[in-house]
């Protein structure tokens, strides 16, 4: 059985703990936002559902630099 949040992924996730955070809410966000069917397939998880597409690299984020 697959848990809500992928706590596995996130307790040996070794990259920047914040950038990960940020981009799983804006992954959720968008899923939100275009009523991605997946969410309501899984009772409006999208948080738990972004994160595990991080995690398993269905999708992917980069930090853009905006100092230029």
């Amino acid at each position: 059985m697959e848990s809500i949040f992928p706590l596995e992924q996130l307790i040996g996730f070794s990259g920047n703990i914040y950038q990960i955070t940020v981009a799983a809410s804006r992954r959720a966000y968008q899923m939100s936002k275009i009523n991605d069917p997946e969410v309501e397939k899984n009772y409006g998880k999208a948080v738990s559902i972004a994160a595990r597409q991080l995690f398993c690299n269905k999708v992917s984020y980069r930090i853009e630099d905006n100092t230029k």
